[in-house]
């Protein structure tokens, strides 16, 4: 993907399987909206399972059926959960397009935005440094999604430097990762949705407004 492309970027596209068929998620605007996860091969041979929202039009278009293999063209979408149930902060790709997958599975994005937390510089008990990171991405209509990045080795380090404010514009891919939530002294196995950085460059955030 080119990295020289505008302010407030949120670009994806995400090649594998329906691991489920369509089901209803919410009606906006007199339009009804479906969810499907979608499961992605990295290359380690592991996967990553991604909740997808389309508008039904496009999925009857398509005839999204499980185990059917389908790349969407879309946005990485944040919203609250406040059902008191499962993370607080929901991740879903919003399908812009979706068509008939054709080849090797693919997971690419594009983002641009501003850091709203400060970076956590950590290390994994083998040692190796990791960097998370808050990035605020303005839509088009005034609202912003709010995505949870992690940077590795010596990118994590330079992400480490960076503070509230800086506008940054990064490649990378989403990513599924299950852990355990402990409440009340019982365990539940949860799943987190992360962008893995790639690359990474810090650009001008008056940009942003103009």
């Amino acid at each position: 993907m080119d990295m020289q492309t505008g302010w407030n970027e949120n670009r994806a596209v995400l090649r594998g399987r329906a691991a489920a068929a369509p089901v209803f998620s919410h009606e906006n605007h007199g339009t009804r909206y479906d969810t499907f996860p979608l499961t992605v091969r990295r290359l380690s041979g592991s996967e990553d399972t991604l909740n997808v929202v389309a508008a039904r039009p496009l999925l009857e278009a398509l005839s999204v059926t499980a185990g059917m293999a389908v790349e969407v063209e879309g946005e990485v979408r944040s919203f609250n959960n406040k059902s008191g149930r499962g993370s607080r902060l929901v991740i879903t790709l919003y399908a812009k397009a979706l068509r008939t997958g054709e080849g090797e599975d693919a997971n690419d994005l594009a983002l641009a935005g501003v850091l709203c937390k400060p970076p956590v510089l950590r290390r994994t008990p083998l040692g190796r440094e990791i960097c998370d990171l808050m990035l605020a991405v303005n839509r088009r209509y005034g609202r912003a999604d709010y995505l949870p990045c992690i940077a590795w080795g010596s990118l994590a380090q330079r992400c480490g430097d960076l503070t509230v404010g800086d506008g940054v514009r990064l490649e990378g891919r989403l990513q599924s990762r299950g852990y355990t939530k402990v409440e009340g002294g019982v365990s539940q196995a949860r799943t987190a949705y992360e962008i893995s950085v790639m690359r990474l460059e810090q650009v001008d955030p008056a940009g942003l407004y103009t």
